[in-house]
């Protein structure tokens, strides 16, 4: 397989790591996550222009029909920058979702929306005691009139207090753990009968535990078919567990190209401590899982584009998160330990990048959890 990137995406790759460099510092990512939005406004609409919002999307509704291998770079850069603004949640949920289940009149409104920056998305579905079952869904949907009504609450609904609306993964039949009987709505996320809780994760995005109380929809409402929306979710969360394995090699770079900086830069002893053996040891290492974390990710990403066996895409993208956790837990864990002390102050952005690979790891399942589902596929 060839991994190199052709000449459109070696392009696009420059103009975004060009961008993060030059408007997306450190001090500039800190006072984002300050403001009372937790994202940037003007950085959002930035992304709109480069392209970036619309590269999934069908060209028919605006933007460049790309898959995930064309969204690698950008995601690297967002992993390197540690970019706040919801992109995975809007274009590798969201978007993904609309473009493979949505109805002819929610593509047509909804997909050039987001490629134009208009409309920001958030997928509301882990509950209470949900780990990583996709299946488990607890929320319920009652057919009411023309329309249905929804009744349960989501915890850690990332990007929702950025969001304009939500797309709630709900029960409308069976079992609270059935695959069978799940259905997606798109929820204005100032409908009556919906509150938020909003708060800060531990690597400085906006979440939100979302209740809703007898939430009135319409039909139209609707995403797909009644009771068979797991398929379509189990699809784009593989879509964007891949993207965000691609995320995870970009912030892998950032801390090894920070803590190379520091060994060849902290003295002790009057010569600087990169020259000392085993520390060289250790930094090769962290390199070593770097790019076989790169390595992981783009076949994760190459399989979700292909299509084909459901089975197949689930053993490449556990095999990848497996792979790309076990990268994070220890470039992430050298990088604090190598940095010293001095590695976990706030004013230091490996600390933050280490704090943003340890929440990879865990996103959409950890790596026990990866382990068994590549085990039953």
């Amino acid at each position: 397989m060839n991994f190199d990137d052709n000449e459109e995406q070696r392009l696009l790759a420059e103009s975004v790591r060009r961008f993060v460099a030059q408007d997306y510092a450190f001090d500039t990512r800190r006072r984002v996550v300050a403001s009372a939005e937790g994202y940037s406004p003007a950085i959002w609409k930035t992304f709109a222009d480069l392209g970036l919002l619309g590269l999934p999307i069908s060209p028919d509704h605006g933007g460049f029909g790309g898959g995930a291998v064309d969204m690698m770079s950008t995601m690297e850069a967002i992993g390197e920058a540690l970019v706040v603004e919801p992109y995975l949640a809007t274009v590798g949920l969201g978007a993904r979702i609309l473009g493979r289940a949505g109805s002819d009149a929610q593509r047509e409104s909804l997909l050039p929306a987001i490629a134009e920056g208009r409309l920001k998305l958030a997928l509301a579905h882990t509950e209470a005691e949900s780990r990583y079952h996709l299946a488990h869904v607890a929320l319920q949907a009652r057919s009411r009139g023309e329309g249905f009504a929804l009744d349960g609450e989501k915890r850690v609904v990332l990007h929702a207090p950025c969001a304009d609306r939500l797309l709630v993964v709900a029960r409308t039949s069976g079992e609270q753990r059935a695959p069978d009987g799940i259905s997606l709505f798109l929820v204005d996320v100032n409908a009556p009968g919906i509150t938020m809780r909003a708060y800060r994760t531990l690597d400085a995005l906006r979440a939100a535990d979302v209740v809703f109380r007898d939430v009135a929809l319409p039909r139209d409402a609707l995403v797909g078919s009644v009771g068979e929306g797991f398929a379509i979710l189990e699809e784009a969360v593989d879509f964007a567990t891949a993207l965000v394995c691609a995320e995870a090699v970009g912030a892998i770079k950032s801390a090894n190209d920070a803590t190379l900086e520091y060994l060849k830069t902290r003295k002790q002893f009057g010569v600087p401590i990169g020259s000392f053996q085993a520390l060289q040891h250790r930094m090769v290492d962290m390199v070593v899982s770097g790019e076989q974390a790169r390595s992981m990710a783009s076949l994760a990403c190459a399989r979700v584009d292909a299509g084909g066996a459901a089975e197949t895409r689930r053993r490449m993208v556990s095999a990848a998160k497996v792979r790309i956790a076990d990268a994070c837990r220890h470039v992430s864990q050298e990088s604090v330990q190598l940095h010293g002390g001095m590695g976990m102050s706030e004013e230091l952005k490996v600390s933050h990048t280490f704090r943003r690979l340890t929440m990879i790891a865990r996103q959409f399942g950890d790596a026990d959890h990866h382990l068994e589902r590549f085990a039953r596929a």
